[in-house]
């Protein structure tokens, strides 16, 4: 569609992204293949992050979907809007991303509801097209079209989990936070602080990630990791930085917070 300005979508400056297998390299061939890609892995652990390195890598638009539980699925896919002079149609971020050819990202799918994300099965196959029932149009995806989704597996309920039927229309790469190396150079990079201070909240982002599954949902992710490396930078006392983006935002638990607070007395 001529009026969609395709250039309002793509990332204009190479994100940083430190790779740490062979994800890239799989990424490209399945971009290639227009083959559905599903990113499994922890929260904070890069997955949003490669995604945008990824589009910024191909040079294509990417319209990322924030998913939650009330998301409808117009949208997803668009519904009428009534104006001035009467009702028009407006296109959801999946029709847009079918129609200009975008890389469209459902970030933590599983937060919409099953009802909602059936939307996306005949993008996914064979077909690759999107049925708009209220406005009686079928659009064709782009040739440059494809979906991505990302969540979390380890931290559904059963009840949250993806049906077998939309699983099975992804290849799936598996994400983590990284090895303590790769991590301190993300933390280091991305914070603005020196080795030693990266390789320090490494040390204590690991001690909690220990934790898991004994008094904590998850551990301390990479991201707030570069929270706290970032407010240190800042001129702010490294165990305070740590409380405030490590240990609060990770648990109301007086007991767990006393832990996690030795754990950073012990290593600055």
């Amino acid at each position: 569609m001529s009026d969609i300005n395709c250039d309002q979508y793509l990332i204009k400056t190479e994100p940083y992204y430190r790779s740490v297998h062979n994800e890239v390299e799989l990424y490209q061939a399945a971009y290639a293949a227009r083959m559905p890609v599903m990113l499994k892995g922890p929260t904070g652990c890069g997955k949003s992050r490669f995604v945008e390195y990824m589009a910024w890598k191909l040079n294509k638009p990417l319209i990322t979907v924030a998913c939650n539980e009330d998301m409808t699925a117009s949208d997803l896919v668009g519904r009428f809007l009534l104006d001035i002079n009467g009702t028009k149609w407006q296109d959801g971020p999946l029709t847009v991303a079918a129609r200009i050819g975008a890389i469209c990202y459902l970030d933590e799918v599983v937060e919409a509801r099953q009802d909602t994300t059936v939307v996306i099965h005949p993008l996914t196959d064979h077909r690759r097209n999107l049925p708009l029932e209220k406005k009686g149009e079928l659009v064709t995806a782009h040739p440059d079209f494809q979906i991505v989704i990302s969540y979390n597996p380890g931290y559904q309920s059963l009840m949250k989990d993806l049906k077998q039927s939309t699983k099975q229309r992804f290849g799936a790469l598996d994400f983590d936070y990284p090895t303590a190396d790769i991590e301190m150079e993300i933390v280091a990079h991305e914070g603005q602080v020196e080795r030693a201070i990266a390789e320090k909240l490494v040390q204590v982002a690991q001690r909690s990630r220990n934790l898991k599954g004994h008094g904590l949902d998850e551990g301390m992710s990479t991201r707030l990791l570069v929270y706290a490396a970032q407010l240190i930078g800042k001129g702010i006392n490294p165990q305070a930085a740590c409380q405030m983006a490590l240990v609060r935002p990770l648990t109301d638990d007086p007991d767990m917070r006393d832990t996690l607070d030795a754990a950073v007395n012990t290593y600055f």
